[in-house]
């Protein structure tokens, strides 16, 4: 087991509303050197983001009060913790589930249960993808590496108009509201473009639409 010192010590903020779970998963992240502060919704979790800029979240989906999609949404929409990388945890592993997770804004999606050892190298390898990023942009606007894609992409008209409203940050609720369609199909065309493209989730999307002039 690896040992962090107090000074890099990394800090997590763990969201569930199972406190079994939060005891288990808090005790293990800890044992593993890290740093956890924990909150029951995504409500409670956004009054401990206004004191506090964690290095990761790991957040439930299903929770009262909040959600996690709901949270996501207002983390995503916040210049200063943005670029947070976040974990989603959820008992629901379908396909669909997934990629709503993900076009909502997720790093990583994990499903209940999970095997400790694999979200410790989760957790790491986000840290790790987070601090190159930021290490590029301490360096300057022109060490940013582009986001590139194999091969061109054809978006249709309708998935022009969506990734423009992504590029400027908005959720899919809200893209869903101006373009009067449910936000069922907005997610569908969010991740019909990251089929498309090969990329991850919105973030690199959003960068790739601005640094293409699709945006």
């Amino acid at each position: 087991m690896k040992e962090a010192n107090t000074g890099d010590q990394k800090k997590l903020l763990l969201i569930d509303d199972d406190p079994n779970l939060i005891l288990l998963v808090k005790d293990y992240l800890e044992f593993r050197g890290y740093q956890v502060m924990t909150a029951g919704n995504g409500r409670e979790a956004l009054s401990t983001l206004t004191d506090l800029s964690p290095d990761m979240i790991i957040c439930d989906v299903m929770m009262p009060e909040m959600d996690g999609y709901a949270f996501v949404e207002q983390v995503r929409q916040d210049p200063g913790k943005s670029w947070i990388p976040i974990l989603f945890l959820s008992a629901k592993g379908q396909s669909q589930d997934r990629v709503k997770g993900l076009t909502t804004g997720a790093d990583v999606y994990m499903v209940k249960p999970f095997e400790p050892e694999e979200l410790v190298a989760q957790v790491e390898s986000s840290l790790k993808q987070a601090t190159r990023l930021i290490h590029h942009q301490n360096k300057g606007p022109n060490s940013i590496p582009t986001i590139q894609v194999p091969f061109d992409v054809e978006l249709t008209p309708t998935e022009l108009k969506v990734v423009q409203f992504v590029a400027r940050g908005m959720a899919n609720r809200q893209i869903a509201e101006e373009l009067k369609v449910s936000q069922r199909t907005i997610e569908s065309h969010v991740s019909n473009m990251l089929g498309k493209t090969g990329l991850h989730n919105r973030t690199e999307l959003a960068r790739w639409a601005v640094e293409n002039n699709k945006a």
